[in-house]
């Protein structure tokens, strides 16, 4: 009796130890896992094979699609598109740790298989790995091309083209007639970069302004067709729907007008004390056998193609925004005007040198910005491992920072779907600057990998936001507000066209 009581006591007692046992591994193995969350993976919402995340995109833009995962997954996330992978960045903490904490990791820009198309590969500026090429051209950049004795020399330039749009849409004021004015601001955009690039004298004989523009916007709109081959991985390198071909065509008719520019340039960039536009400084710098970076003329070309890719239709897109904003909101409109009114006059046209008088117009163009950033994404690539947020990015890893998304945060901003440009003015109605540490706040990008023509942007948005105000009423074609329905376009414009009627109530000729 005994020994049967000492055996059930045995057993007993080790299935207790069995259990107490395995409840301490759960518990071990819970706690483990609790903490392995700080040094593993970013968290990914559910994924389907082959697809990835790609079901989860819908009919809105990617810009909101992002926004909308993050709400649920969090602010730093990995998606699966196709066989192309990233993570999403999408508050202003994230983004500090990426473009501020950790900059010097991320100050690569992501290779995409689109360029293995482009005639100029190896050569693009902004796509560049950081090193001593990048290094040199954005040295340029801040200290020449886009530094601000130089975009001060060329203010004139930015005058005639203003001169030009207000004398066209005078014209269709008189006839009463409607305008495009998605239009007409690509045109302003596209012949101002064009002037400060290479001046007009070179476009004398032949319409290489307009073609520029028409290259600029099929270049767009076939490179964006074009990188969606990265859902398709190895395959998308085959150029199955000929968008590489197309591409190809693209810039080689690009390269053909640059490659005349160049030579037309060449016979007066040796002349004494000579400046001229900046193709005149690259070619300086091209024939500098002491340059710190020798340039060839792909580079100068590439560098001509990134800007007139960034520039033309980002600030035409924000002069849109602004101008449909002011539109549907008849208060703020009449309040910018009483503000250049009280500071310009009735009878002269707004300039440059009026700009830092009027906060007012800087705070809507502050708030255009930030409710439409026309780069909604920033993107970045890691060079090495590092941990984000507590969890683990490797190397090589594509970022992209849902600029959109951050500065739509409502726990950044109170009611961050209206567009209240007060925002940005402080209690005596001027204009507040931003930290450069408030992340909250990025049209522009941060860091090494900033935009470096931010100056010339706002320059060439707020002057003409001004001269359209002032000059003119404006009547919509077709209705009372304009539908400010989002495009799907990369630099995510207006889905329509800005159609309407100017009304003059200033001629300034």
């Amino acid at each position: 009796m005994e020994d049967a009581s000492f055996f059930f006591y045995t057993i007993f007692s080790s299935l207790a130890l069995l259990v107490f046992f395995s409840f301490l591994v759960k518990s071990l193995t819970t706690i483990t896992a609790k903490n392995s969350t700080k040094h593993g993976p970013p968290p990914s919402p559910p994924s389907l094979p082959i697809i990835g995340h790609l079901h989860l995109m819908g009919s809105s833009v990617i810009p909101k699609c992002f926004q909308t995962l993050a709400r649920r997954h969090g602010p730093l996330m990995h998606l699966r598109l196709g066989a192309s992978t990233c993570i999403v960045i999408s508050n202003a903490q994230t983004a500090t740790e990426i473009m501020k904490t950790h900059d010097l990791n991320f100050c690569n820009r992501p290779h995409f298989g689109s360029s293995d198309h482009f005639l100029y590969k190896g050569s693009y500026f902004i796509t560049a790995p950081y090193g001593p090429y990048w290094r040199f051209m954005k040295k340029l950049c801040v200290t020449q091309l886009l530094s601000t004795s130089n975009l001060n020399r060329f203010t004139h330039i930015r005058e005639q083209e203003i001169n030009n749009l207000l004398k066209s849409l005078a014209v269709c004021s008189n006839e009463g007639t409607a305008t495009d004015l998605s239009s007409d601001l690509t045109v302003l955009t596209n012949n101002v970069l064009c002037q400060m690039a290479m001046s007009s004298t070179c476009f004398d004989e032949v319409n290489d302004v307009g073609e520029i523009q028409c290259l600029v916007k099929e270049f767009l709109h076939v490179g964006a067709k074009l990188s969606m081959g990265e859902v398709f991985g190895r395959l998308g390198k085959w150029d199955l729907f000929g968008y590489g071909k197309k591409l190809v065509k693209i810039v080689g008719k690009f390269d053909r007008i640059l490659e005349r520019v160049m030579v037309e340039h060449e016979g007066k960039v040796n002349e004494v004390g000579f400046q001229g536009d900046m193709m005149d400084i690259l070619l300086q710098v091209y024939r500098n056998p002491d340059a710190e970076v020798k340039l060839t003329r792909n580079d100068i070309k590439a560098f001509f193609l990134d800007i007139f890719l960034a520039g033309t239709d980002t600030s035409s897109v924000a002069l849109q925004w602004a101008m449909a904003e002011i539109m549907n909101n008849p208060r703020i409109l009449n309040k910018l005007k009483a503000e250049i009114d009280a500071v310009v006059g009735a009878s002269t046209l707004v300039k440059e040198s009026d700009i830092p008088n009027l906060p007012y117009l800087q705070a809507i163009v502050k708030e255009v910005l930030r409710l439409h950033p026309p780069a909604p994404f920033a993107l970045r690539q890691s060079i090495e491992d590092c941990i984000i947020n507590g969890y683990d990015i490797k190397g090589q890893t594509r970022t992209l920072i849902n600029v959109y998304a951050i500065m739509r945060d409502p726990e950044a901003w109170a009611n961050p779907e209206e567009f209240i440009p007060e925002r940005f003015l402080d209690d005596d109605q001027n204009v507040m600057k931003m930290k450069s540490e408030d992340f909250r706040y990025i049209p522009f990008g941060f860091g090494r990998r900033g935009c470096p023509g931010d100056s010339l942007a706002l320059m060439v948005i707020q002057v003409t936001l001004a001269a359209l105000v002032q000059c003119f009423d404006w009547k919509i074609k077709g209705g009372d507000k304009v539908n400010m329905e989002e495009g799907s376009s990369f630099s995510a414009g207006l889905a329509k066209p800005l159609v309407c009627y100017p009304v003059i109530c200033l001629n300034p000729f």
